[in-house]
């Protein structure tokens, strides 16, 4: 990730919270909320947190887990 890509990242985090919930966490990722929701029942998506009933993805661990996967499907 360039500098440049940093800094927009973090405006956008500032201006609102760097915290999704699964529709928005799986618009981010380009995949469906039932998608994400599956994996997560399955304990292979991203990590997300429990903030009282609600599911949330922070944005970085969703690019974490993105990245892992990309190196995944290279490694096969």
């Amino acid at each position: 990730m360039t500098e440049d890509d940093q800094i927009a990242r973090a405006a956008r985090a500032k201006r609102g919270s760097p915290f999704l919930n699964t529709e928005q966490a799986a618009a981010y990722l380009k995949i469906s909320a039932l998608l994400l929701r599956r994996l997560r029942r399955n304990g292979t998506g991203p990590v997300f947190r429990r903030h009282c009933r609600y599911v949330q993805y922070h944005i970085d661990d969703l690019d974490a887990w993105s990245r892992a996967q990309s190196s995944r499907g290279l490694a096969q």
